[in-house]
């Protein structure tokens, strides 16, 4: 039986953002092997962090810059570490190389970071987004990482084309792990297009391309109400701060609603799910759980993008103010369209998203470089040379912060 830790960048929140909703699943998908899974973080505990007793997974708190997780980590010896984001290989990788090394470093890289905050500062800069954007700090750490471990999980195809493309990644290091939706407990039906109304968005407020697209939509929706006066935008997500909750307006149908106790109740109910994302990395939550509750999605291509590959988008894809709002209206407005968004998002599900084929080509992967470990890292050899050089500056300055909080104490 192994042994897994995971290093958690947040406590996973399901209900808030995809990033937990995927978290659990690879917590699960441990699990199911009957391994041993601990989840260990940093972070504190949220009032919509999930019960991970519920499900079988330990959890520990850990401190950053701090002795005592080379004491913890000894004593639970893990046989598999999963890092949850760059920052946290950073922290605490080298810990792990010290004491565990022959553990298997794995990293959840969520999405670039890279790539996203690239993207970000593109937009900010009201230019388009080049690859040359891509040369950051940022980069630099992240890839760094992804070269200190001994798998990658990369959530998008489009970034595992562009760690393939852009920074040389030897492919053997990185693993193509979309979104895994367990197929059998999809709905068999869901709400007729007869049934729903008004459109929906939703996302964690606290993520930036989030909070942009909630700004995009007070320019689109004019656009949309203008040609349905009646419907109404019904904006749901986690943690709304005053700036969100001060452009609810229901004289406009701009309706800011906050925390949804059952995203796939409130997606059902709508006719069409609104996501004009104009910056961002990885894949899309929301979009997914538009397919599983059989909501068509109009998108942007940044999106739509690692989505679909080559099949149809279960929705429409514009980029525009004016493109958008009309495709909205579209497929608002023809129910044949709605049927057909229908049948292409079932079609991506079961192409794309099987948890079941997914999970299991997973586990043999992480149990193929388990049984020849010291062979699979001499093929990466730039990866050995990081950890003996720029870990050091990392692990000198850990052990100056917690030689000077022993004194502070």
């Amino acid at each position: 039986m192994k042994k897994v830790l995971v290093i958690g960048y947040v406590w996973p929140e399901p209900n808030s953002s995809a990033a937990g909703t995927h978290m659990m699943s690879l917590l699960n998908a441990f699990r199911a092997q009957n391994w041993d899974v601990e989840f260990a973080t940093p972070a504190q505990r949220t009032e919509h962090m999930v019960n991970l007793d519920d499900f079988g997974i330990t959890s520990q708190s850990i401190a950053l810059n701090c002795d005592s997780f080379d004491e913890y980590v000894k004593a639970y010896n893990p046989d598999i570490v999963m890092f949850d984001r760059f920052m946290m290989e950073e922290q605490f990788g080298w810990r792990v190389d010290k004491h565990c090394p022959n553990a298997i470093k794995i990293l959840d890289t969520e999405d670039l970071q890279c790539l996203r905050n690239a993207r970000h500062e593109a937009h900010k800069g009201e230019r388009e987004f080049t690859t040359s954007d891509l040369h950051s700090d940022i980069a630099k750490r992240e890839i760094a990482a992804i070269l200190r471990c001994d798998l990658s999980l990369i959530i998008s195809s489009y970034e595992m084309s562009l760690l393939n493309s852009v920074f040389k990644i030897e492919p053997s290091l990185l693993y193509h792990l979309p979104f895994m939706v367990d197929l059998s407990s999809l709905p068999t039906s869901t709400k007729t297009f007869e049934q729903r109304q008004h459109f929906m968005t939703i996302g964690n407020f606290r993520h930036a391309p989030n909070w942009d697209a909630v700004l995009y939509l007070q320019k689109i929706w004019p656009l949309i109400r203008k040609q349905l006066p009646k419907a109404e935008l019904h904006i749901y997500g986690s943690y709304p701060p005053p700036k969100a909750t001060a452009l609810n307006n229901p004289k406009t149908g701009f309706l800011i609603k906050g925390w949804a106790d059952n995203a796939f109740d409130v997606m059902q109910s709508a006719r069409v799910c609104l996501a004009p994302l104009r910056f961002g990395a990885g894949i899309k939550g929301k979009l997914l759980e538009a397919m599983i509750m059989q909501t068509p999605s109009v998108t942007t291509n940044i999106g739509a993008e690692g989505m679909h590959n080559d099949l149809p988008w279960p929705g429409k894809i514009a980029n525009t103010a004016d493109d958008f709002a009309n495709a909205a209206v579209e497929m608002y407005t023809n129910q044949s369209d709605f049927e057909q968004a229908q049948q292409d998002g079932n079609t991506l599900l079961n192409t794309l998203y099987d948890k079941a084929q997914l999970s299991t080509v997973l586990i043999k992967k992480i149990d193929s470089i388990s049984s020849d470990l010291e062979a699979h890292r001499e093929k990466n050899f730039t990866g050995q040379m990081l950890k003996h050089h720029t870990m050091r500056s990392t692990q000198y300055m850990s052990q100056w912060i917690a030689e000077k909080n022993k004194k502070l104490d």
